[in-house]
């Protein structure tokens, strides 16, 4: 099921907020924006991972390592989250298929809505967007254009057979 960015969800139940695009598309901006509204909590990957593993994500393979670990102790507490009546945005790129398939997981263990919010931007104006960032020096990592080519090769796009309610944002 698709929708444009007018329909994201505003009750009151607990909600779970994914998020995909490519890097630099703005998938931290839009989580700080949800995470903004009442009873809804912000876990940014970033933030932990650079918490975590200071230092230690130099190359994909090291992020891969890290962000799985990770990704094993939230599942539940994200759960225990929803349970406790709040809404969560996950700001884990939910990139790739077998991302989204974790991140579905997530959703069915914590019984809740869930929207995924699809940020679908062109190459160059995501590698605009990461020049700016990395020069700004606010953001944890920084990334090189060959980083960038190497990561968005494995993007792959949502599908509406992945079973998420797909909001897009362009």
């Amino acid at each position: 099921m698709q929708s444009n960015a007018s329909s994201v969800s505003s009750s009151a139940e607990p909600m779970l907020h994914f998020l995909c695009g490519k890097i630099g598309a703005g998938k931290s901006t839009l989580a700080a924006r949800l995470a903004s509204r009442p009873r809804t909590l912000l876990i940014s990957e970033d933030a932990w991972l650079a918490a975590l593993y200071p230092g230690e994500i130099r190359e994909v393979a090291d992020y891969a390592r890290c962000a799985g670990r990770l990704r094993q102790a939230m599942a539940g507490h994200v759960a225990a989250l929803v349970a406790a009546g709040l809404s969560v945005v996950l700001d884990f790129p939910a990139n790739t298929r077998a991302s989204r398939a974790w991140l579905r997981e997530v959703a069915q263990a914590a019984g809740c809505r869930h929207q995924l919010h699809f940020l679908d931007l062109p190459d160059d104006v995501c590698k605009a967007r990461l020049r700016a960032r990395n020069e700004s020096g606010t953001h944890p990592f920084t990334t090189s254009e060959a980083q960038y080519d190497a990561i968005t090769a494995y993007f792959v796009a949502p599908r509406d057979d992945e079973g998420f309610e797909i909001v897009r944002h362009a």
